[in-house]
């Protein structure tokens, strides 16, 4: 799939100004009309929060009214069928290649999933031996130790051989490599936060996570555990379903995801937490101790993804985000964690991820916050100037900019709000 795979539905299109509704015909304007002065020009009074209210109160009304605007997307403006017969004909011949053109780009996103599964099954036996290397099944080959190493600088090499030296008591208990799936995804950014304290120690028993294609267009994730004290189940499932049809351009259409439910033990289940409460009797001025659980966040809650939302349902927004996330951290499985587990594990494939820092739009070039903080000091020297004028002291935040005006009595008017007077 060439493309990321999207669940949302086009209902917001762009209407930029191309020929398909553009108006034919330019609006009137007058000889007569005189240009809009600053004194003539006045916002509408709205009262956004009464309007607010009104929708909240009337959801029916909101709803007609989001159905109403619905029906307008996509209706023609009336400039193809204004057309001569000549240029409607050759418009549609146009359309009849674009459809051989989107055929062709079904088939060609079919034949790249069968690339996909043709290779995905020589990966497997290498996916199975690391999965009994992780578990001490068995040891690696002396061929691919070497091969390994020759990836290491001579820095790692020296720290891995001081603590071989440490280790050399501990090498012979230990088993396999403990918590290797653990820490791969503690390493992803966005698995890591679904990972709380509690689904730790729950999680060090993952032994593996595999990966199967469906028949149809969509895959399976496999997450197998040893015996624990949370659950009885030796594996996890959750699975991702596309649509039957393909989207526009052939891309496959992510549909929905289904996941097993996990037999927890008594007392055990991490998906929820117990909050105690205290009451009182009114007559009798007992107390008790009233127990609930309720929902709490939890990596497992994965396993139990969001339901693809209805017409009718007022949170369809929200949920069409969550079914967004879900799909993409099942895609991160797919596409990151599964095939390079060991570089999660070391950490080696943080340095080839995009991370994009939400707060980089708040800061500007040191050289720029100079000239702003120079430009602040000049305001402020010409206010000491003004204040030793008229003999009075003002104190005002550096960003605030004073208006100061003398009257006759030379007493200083200020309009900048926050500004104190001693």
């Amino acid at each position: 799939m060439s493309e990321p795979i999207r669940n949302k539905k086009l209902v917001d299109l762009a209407g930029a100004p191309t020929p398909q509704n553009t108006p034919s015909q330019t609006a009137p304007i007058s000889s007569h009309a005189q240009e809009p002065s600053v004194a003539s020009i006045q916002e509408e009074d709205l009262d956004h929060v009464a309007a607010a209210s009104l929708f909240a109160k009337n959801p029916k009304l909101l709803s007609m009214i989001e159905g109403k605007l619905g029906t307008l997307v996509g209706r023609s403006s009336g400039y193809i069928e204004s057309l001569p017969a000549p240029v409607r004909r050759r418009v549609a011949g146009l359309k009849g290649l674009q459809k051989q053109h989107t055929k062709l780009e079904a088939q060609l996103q079919e034949e790249v999933l069968q690339l996909e599964k043709k290779y995905f099954a020589k990966f497997t036996p290498l996916y199975e031996k690391r999965a009994k290397v992780v578990n001490g099944v068995e040891e690696p080959s002396e061929e691919e130790i070497q091969a390994g190493k020759e990836d290491e600088d001579e820095e790692g090499k020296d720290a891995a051989a001081n603590a071989d030296e440490k280790a050399s008591e501990k090498a012979e208990t230990t088993k396999g490599i403990p918590e290797f799936w653990l820490s791969a995804m503690k390493n992803q950014v966005s698995l890591a936060e679904l990972i709380t304290d509690r689904d730790e120690a729950a999680l060090k028993h993952l032994t593996d996570i595999r990966m199967e294609y469906l028949d149809r267009p969509g895959f399976r994730l496999i997450f197998q555990f040893e015996d624990n004290e949370y659950f009885t189940n030796k594996t996890i499932k959750k699975t991702y379903f596309y649509q039957e049809e393909n989207g526009y351009g052939g891309d496959f259409i992510y549909d929905h995801a289904e996941g097993d439910k996990i037999e927890w033990k008594p007392g055990k289940d991490l998906t929820v937490r117990v909050e105690s409460k205290k009451q009182r009797n009114k007559t009798t001025k007992q107390t008790r101790v009233v127990k609930k659980t309720v929902p709490t966040d939890s990596f497992f809650n994965f396993f139990s993804p969001p339901k693809p939302p209805t017409d009718n349902e007022d949170a369809a927004s929200d949920i069409e985000d969550r079914l967004e996330l879900d799909y993409q951290l099942g895609e991160d499985m797919k596409e990151k964690i599964i095939p390079r587990a060991i570089d999660w594990f070391t950490g080696e494939a943080l340095q080839y991820e995009e991370l994009e820092d939400p707060d980089d739009g708040d800061y500007d070039d040191e050289d720029e916050d100079e000239d702003e903080d120079n430009d602040l000091s000049d305001d402020r020297d010409d206010d000491e100037e003004s204040e030793d004028e008229v003999g009075t002291s003002i104190s005002c935040d550096p960003s605030q900019i004073l208006t100061l005006q003398q009257d006759d009595n030379s007493k200083p008017k200020q309009e900048a709000a926050e500004c104190k007077q001693s």
